[in-house]
């Protein structure tokens, strides 16, 4: 199998979900020889089912990934794979990341200044018109806009970008040959011609409830903060804002009034400390400083560490970068050793990877970036 084919069947193995799929990649190097892997070694993969380790040693998964390499081709989307340049960096370095991502449209190197936009299925007209007014403003000054194109507020975030001429992001819960919702088939190739629309699904997935909250932390992934517009108290939207603040990621909420139920779960954001938007600059003016720029380093330790100073680096993000090395160090450690809160560890962590000196494992592990 070439390694596209390898990857794809893997994915493929019921029961090999992200967090599987690394471990045993992490175990045996790569899917050829996760597939000819003796009985005896893939039972000691922690998750891996009895029922996974039957098809894998059978040549199902393999049959499968090539009949849906053709499906893909006719349908004309391409897979991205984890680890290779095309994947999206900041995607690239959440908790159990994706390990194929199912693409049709493009990525651009644009999609590094990202926002997620999220919010109500039942949205009130002022939420549509506020959304649409901020992703629209957001486009004009050249921000990508991540949204899952649910009806009402992810749709108008998707419609706001492209009114303002801009880039937009659907990611799906579903494989991206079932739009869901089913009004929006011109909206998902306006967006498909305007960016892209992003699944981790294979084809024929159905809209299944779980793959939602699944779906979430792609959408969050993807950018570098994410913006709630209307959000009951027991909203979807919440468990988006919540994966944003375990990524590390900043957390938004534009404001209702305070008379109309339907925005408790935006203003709660708001009293636990989200910062209130009430156009597209106070979302820039708080990212912008985030934005992946690379640090130059002059010269690199014989064990391959890079030296020299940082002047960027304050305090906190110094003590950070001489505490990690090329041994991988899991989040609660760093947090423990720094003393601070996991939040305010992931948010270091992620000021520092957006500058390329800090480098993401599988499983919330961390090391520096050599090539920094």
């Amino acid at each position: 199998m070439n390694k596209e084919l390898g990857w794809l069947a893997l994915t493929l193995v019921p029961g090999v979900g992200a967090r599987t799929f690394h471990r045993l990649i992490q175990r045996f190097g790569s899917p050829d020889r996760v597939f000819t892997a003796r009985r005896s070694h893939l039972e000691q993969v922690p998750g891996l089912q009895k029922g996974s380790i039957e098809v894998i040693r059978s040549l199902e998964a393999r049959k499968a990934a090539e009949k849906e390499m053709i499906r893909l081709r006719s349908h004309g989307i391409h897979l991205i794979q984890w680890g290779t340049e095309e994947y999206p960096a900041y995607l690239a370095n959440i908790s159990d990341p994706p390990p194929l991502l199912y693409l049709k449209g493009t990525l651009s190197q644009e999609d590094e200044r990202a926002v997620a936009v999220v919010g109500s299925r039942q949205a009130s007209p002022y939420g549509l018109s506020a959304c649409k007014k901020l992703c629209r403003e957001l486009a004009w000054q050249g921000w990508t806009v991540v949204s899952g194109m649910a009806r009402g507020i992810d749709s108008a975030a998707h419609r706001g970008a492209l009114d303002g001429g801009g880039r937009t992001l659907a990611v799906w819960g579903t494989g991206l040959d079932v739009v869901y919702p089913r009004e929006n088939q011109q909206l998902s190739r306006q967006i498909a011609s305007s960016g892209g629309v992003i699944s981790e699904f294979p084809l024929g997935t159905p809209p299944e409830p779980g793959n939602f909250p699944v779906r979430n932390r792609l959408i969050s992934g993807l950018a570098l903060g994410v913006v709630v517009v209307e959000a009951t108290a027991k909203s979807g939207s919440l468990i988006t804002a919540r994966m944003a603040l375990e990524q590390g990621r900043q957390v938004f909420a534009v404001p209702g009034p305070i008379d109309r139920r339907g925005v408790e779960g935006t203003h709660r954001l708001i009293k636990e400390g989200a910062k209130l938007v009430e156009r597209a600059e106070d979302i820039i003016e708080e990212l912008l400083p985030m934005v992946d720029r690379r640090l130059h380093v002059d010269t690199v330790d014989p064990k391959g560490m890079p030296t020299g100073e940082h002047p960027e680096l304050n305090d906190e993000e110094r003590q950070l970068w001489d505490m990690l090395g090329m041994d991988p160090l899991h989040i609660d450690s760093v947090a423990r050793q720094l003393d601070i809160s996991i939040s305010q560890t992931a948010e270091l962590l992620l000021r520092l990877e957006i500058r390329g000196l800090v480098k993401q494992l599988p499983g919330t592990f961390f090391v520096r970036d050599s090539y920094s």
